[in-house]
C-alpha cells in the first residue's frame, strides 16, 4: 500500500466516558443539562438513536468494544474477570497495519494494554483528584482533575503523532463514574437548581436489587449523612438532587474535555480526516424506576449514546435508528481502514449505516445477557433477553422463571409488564423463538441460576 494510500484512511478518535447516560446530553433530548460540545457531534455528523450494550457493565462492555465478541466468547462476563493479553483486538489489528495507536485513560480490563503503541491508564477504578497512572515503565501521580488530565494527555499525543500515518486513539474518561466527584470548575454548577425527576423515580424496587436512590447509597456517594429522621419519599427526593448534580456536574467536565479536543482537531487540519466518535460503556439510571447504576435490561442502561463526525461520508445533522451494539464498533473500525473483518467477531460494521443507508438484512434483534448474578453489592440477578423496535422479552431464570414483556412503542418508560396479557401471547411466542435463535447464533447456553 502506497503513502498516499494510508493518508487517505482516516485517523479514528474514539471517546468513551464512563456511565454517561443518553438521558444526560441534550442532542438526545435531556430535560436536565445541556453538553454543548458533544450536540457539536450530533450536529456536524450522526446520532444513533438505537444503540446498545450487550451486557451493561464496565469491564465486559470495554471488553466487548475491544473484541467485537459477546462476553462469553471473550471471557469477560464479569468486573472480577479479565481480558487475556492474546486476545484479538482491534487495536492489534490496527497497529498491525500501519496505524498509531494509544489508549489513554480508563483501562479496567485487569491486564496490561496490548495492542497499543503508547498507553497511559488509570489502575483499576482510578481516582478523580490526582490520579496515578500506569504507563510502559512504571507508574506515576499527577496534579489535578482526572478529566482534565486525561484531555491534557490525549492532546499531548495527538500533538506528537506522525501526521504520515493515520492513528488510532482511545480516549476513555473515568467520569461521570460513581462516587461522581466534581472537577473544581462545576464544584457550584446547579446549587440553586431543582433538578427535574423522573416519572418513575418513586417507583417500588423490582427484582430486590439494592440500587435504590437515597436507601442504598453510601455517605462517598452522597458526600454526607442524610438529613436526621429523612425515609422514604422525602429521601428519595433530597438524595436524588444531592446525586443528580454531583453526576451532571462531572458530565460537564467531559463536555469541555470533548471541545477541546474537536477544537484542537480544527485547528490541526485534522478534521476532515478524522472519524470521531462519543460513546459511554454502557447506559445508566438517574432515578428511573427509583434506582441509579446500570446492569438491568431496561432502556437507561441498556441504551448507549453514539455519535459520530467523519465529513467525508457521514451526512451532518443525520440520525440512524437501525440496531446498533458494542460488539460491532471493532468491525466498524475495521471497515473504516479498509480492513476485513476477524472471522472471530460476533459484531457486523455499520459504517455504511452511518452514511444513511441500511445493510441489505440488517438485524432486526438484539441479544443481551447479564452475568454477574446477585454480587453482594448490587443484589442484581443474572438475566438475558431479546429487544427488537417494537418490544423486549427478559428472562430472570432463577427461583422458577420469571418473564418480562415491554411495548416499548406504547410504554417506552417500560412501567407495565404485559407478560400473560393475552393479547400478547403471538408477541410472546415470537420473541421466545427469536431469543433461542439469538442464543445458538453466538453460540450462547444460559444457566438457570
Amino acid at each position: 500500500m502506497s503513502m498516499m494510500q494510508y493518508q487517505r484512511r482516516p485517523n479514528i478518535l474514539f471517546i468513551m466516558s464512563d456511565d454517561h447516560a443518553a438521558q444526560a446530553i441534550s442532542a438526545y433530548g435531556s430535560k436536565i443539562n445541556k453538553t454543548p460540545n458533544i450536540d457539536r457531534l450530533a450536529r456536524e455528523g450522526v446520532k444513533a438513536e438505537n444503540c446498545f450494550c450487550t451486557n451493561s457493565i464496565c469491564t465486559p462492555s470495554r471488553a466487548s468494544i475491544l473484541t467485537g465478541q459477546y462476553s462469553h466468547k471473550n471471557g469477560v462476563k464479569t468486573l472480577n474477570d479479565k481480558l487475556a493479553p492474546e486476545s484479538r483486538s482491534v487495536a492489534k489489528y490496527l497497529q498491525g497495519n500501519q496505524y498509531q495507536t494509544a489508549m489513554i485513560g480508563k483501562w479496567h480490563l485487569g491486564t496490561e494494554p496490548q495492542g497499543f503503541d503508547f498507553w497511559r491508564i488509570l489502575p483499576g477504578q482510578g481516582a478523580y483528584y490526582d490520579p496515578v497512572f500506569l504507563e510502559q515503565g512504571g507508574k506515576k501521580q499527577y496534579q489535578g482533575y482526572c478529566t482534565d488530565l486525561i484531555t491534557d494527555f490525549t492532546l499531548d499525543w495527538l500533538k506528537g503523532a506522525d501526521r504520515e500515518r493515520p492513528f488510532f486513539l482511545m480516549c476513555h474518561h473515568k467520569a461521570p463514574h460513581r462516587a461522581w466527584d466534581p472537577g473544581p470548575k462545576y464544584r457550584d454548577f446547579l446549587k440553586d437548581v431543582l433538578v427535574a425527576e423522573p416519572r418513575s423515580l418513586h417507583e417500588a424496587v423490582r427484582h430486590g436489587v439494592k440500587m435504590r436512590v437515597g436507601e442504598d447509597m453510601t455517605e462517598r456517594d452522597l458526600k454526607q449523612k442524610p438529613p436526621a429522621g429523612l425515609s422514604g419519599k422525602g429521601l428519595r427526593e433530597w438524595a436524588y438532587q444531592v446525586y443528580i448534580k454531583d453526576y451532571l456536574r462531572c458530565v460537564q467536565s467531559v463536555d469541555d474535555s470533548v471541545g477541546r479536543i474537536l477544537d484542537y482537531l480544527d485547528q490541526s487540519g485534522q478534521r476532515d480526516n478524522t472519524l470521531v466518535v462519543y460513546t459511554s460503556d454502557q447506559g445508566f439510571f438517574l432515578g428511573e424506576h427509583g434506582l441509579y447504576d446500570k446492569r438491568l435490561m431496561y432502556e437507561e442502561a441498556l441504551r448507549m449514546p453514539f455519535l459520530a463526525r467523519y465529513p467525508q461520508e457521514i451526512p451532518a445533522g443525520s440520525v440512524n435508528r437501525d440496531l446498533l451494539l458494542n460488539v460491532d464498533f471493532a468491525h466498524t473500525f475495521l471497515d473504516f481502514a479498509g480492513l476485513g473483518r476477524d472471522q472471530y467477531m460476533d459484531g457486523e460494521s455499520f459504517r455504511t449505516n452511518l452514511q444513511g443507508r441500511t445493510v441489505d438484512n440488517w438485524r432486526k434483534s438484539m441479544y443481551y445477557r447479564y452475568w454477574m448474578h446477585d454480587d453482594p453489592d448490587h443484589h442484581v440477578p443474572g438475566h438475558y433477553g431479546v429487544r427488537t423496535a417494537e418490544h423486549k422479552l427478559i428472562c430472570f431464570p432463577m427461583n422458577g422463571v420469571k418473564w418480562e414483556l415491554y411495548d416499548l412503542k406504547q410504554d417506552p418508560e417500560e412501567l407495565r409488564n404485559v407478560y400473560g396479557e393475552p393479547r400478547y401471547a403471538d408477541v410472546v411466542k415470537r420473541l421466545g423463538k427469536e431469543l433461542i435463535r439469538l442464543q445458538h447464533k453466538y453460540g450462547d447456553e444460559p444457566a438457570h441460576f
